[in-house]
């Protein structure tokens, strides 16, 4: 931990030790590696969202393109842990590759709308991104057991920034540039080949080497034959020293499943199950949780959270969406970064928070009980920072607690709570933004009518 401002350990040279020590080992082409990759497979489905008005027009609910671009995304996470093993790293970053630079190239290539261009075609696109993004996200995440607890908190940051980076990329390029829709998200088909790069230059191969040529003696790659079994001495050495933390407090006693070398890949995926359903209350549940609460108050909320504009800092109601988005972005960014100094053990203590941030907006939205416009905003910010923070420590959490040889299916098969938490929070948001603005406009404020 670092010394509180104040104290006799703060001085600027007692934070650099601090600091040092904190960032010991870290291997920096890892670290900007796994940024990278949690940057570039997250970006596109950020641009995707802030485009939906350029892409379907103000005639279709936007609710569309919020679902084109998850469910795929949340289909693909559901589905796959219990086959992608097959699949080696390397062709799966081609393919994921590949899929977001076709999918992004049928978005920008289609004419608009009002030019005889039909909708179907784009979001046929933004469902090729979704789907590329859902299978990099969990094998991403699966490939930081190799790489160590660096690569666990470099991806989260990645992600993070990818929130900011996209939609103010997006915004500088349509506004500032006045480059038109079409062209900005065909240079985005681009970023994929920065994928490329980090995973076959920038990205060390041997630990992924030494994992295949252990795995290649096994008939179930995720599961552990039973001759391997003999003089396998206690894990918890090794997973405390592998850990995010130096010491875990109390790691999960889970035995790895044992899967005989003559049992069917049907067993196996009844086995895979089986594990995924001991993943469900400790981890996967609190992450589906707060991304349901955040996810509803951005879609669904957020548009009806207006005040009047003498009272706030801009020119049009139009404006206030935008702002919330970033400031949300911004605490996003901060606490997806954060592992390395904080971490949250306890998941559904900030999942819970979230659900109260979400009940207070809403009664906002009803009754317009806070005064002033920057109490929302610190409100969004501190739900970024919630988010953020269970996100990245639900990963962390598994990389201490699961055992070694269940940890690479663990971390991939928990993916599927976020993208089912914003698939979630699509129906209810669609629903919810339409019931809270006829509310305001029979109590007499039309405000969201003029966005």
């Amino acid at each position: 931990m670092l010394p509180l401002p104040g104290s006799p350990a703060s001085s600027w040279a007692m934070y650099r030790v601090r600091l040092a020590n904190i960032f010991s080992g870290a291997d920096p082409r890892v670290c900007i590696a796994f940024w990278l990759f949690g940057l570039i497979n997250n970006v596109l489905y950020v641009i995707i969202l802030a485009a939906a008005l350029d892409l379907v027009g103000p005639s279709v609910p936007k609710g569309v393109v919020l679902l084109c671009d998850v469910i795929p995304s949340f289909l693909t996470k559901l589905c796959a842990p219990y086959f992608i093993h097959q699949i080696p790293y390397p062709i799966r970053v081609l393919l994921f590759s590949a899929l977001s630079a076709i999918g992004m190239l049928l978005i920008a290539l289609t004419p608009p709308h009002t030019d005889g261009g039909t909708i179907k075609t784009k979001m046929a696109g933004v469902i090729l991104a979704s789907m590329s993004s859902g299978g990099g996200e969990l094998s991403f995440i699966s490939l930081t057991h190799f790489y160590g607890p660096f690569s666990l908190a470099s991806w989260g940051s990645g992600t993070g920034g990818a929130g900011l980076i996209g939609a103010g990329a997006y915004a500088l390029a349509t506004t500032t540039l006045r480059l038109s829709s079409k062209n900005t998200i065909f240079a985005s088909a681009f970023l994929p080949v920065i994928m490329l790069i980090s995973f076959f230059i920038i990205l060390p191969r041997k630990p992924m080497s030494r994992q295949a040529a252990t795995a290649s003696n096994r008939s179930e790659p995720l599961l552990i034959a039973t001759d391997e079994l003999d003089g396998v001495s206690d894990p918890r050495e090794a997973e405390e020293e592998e850990g995010l933390l130096p010491h875990s407090s109390s790691l999960t006693e889970s035995k790895p499943f044992v899967l005989s070398k003559s049992q069917s890949w049907g067993a196996a995926f009844l086995q895979n199950l089986q594990r995924s359903r001991s993943l469900f209350f400790p981890y996967m549940l609190p992450l589906l949780l707060v991304y349901i609460a955040e996810y509803t108050i951005n879609q669904g909320v957020a548009p009806t959270l207006l005040f009047p504009l003498k009272d706030s800092p801009f020119k049009h109601y139009r404006a206030f969406y935008p702002a919330y988005n970033a400031i949300y972005q911004s605490g996003v960014f901060i606490s997806r970064s954060s592992t390395p100094f904080l971490r949250i053990h306890n998941l559904y203590l900030p999942s819970l928070l979230q659900c109260l941030n979400l009940a207070i907006l809403i009664l906002q939205a009803l009754y317009d009980f806070i005064p002033t416009v920057w109490i929302v905003f610190a409100i969004v910010f501190w739900e970024g920072l919630l988010g953020g923070a269970v996100y990245v420590n639900t990963f962390a959490e598994i990389s201490d607690r699961v055992a070694k040889d269940e940890r690479e299916f663990s971390l991939g098969a928990v993916t599927v709570s976020d993208s089912g938490g914003v698939c979630i929070a699509g129906f209810i948001g669609m629903a919810l933004e339409v019931g809270l603005c006829s509310w305001q406009i029979k109590h007499g404020k039309d405000w969201c009518r003029q966005l």
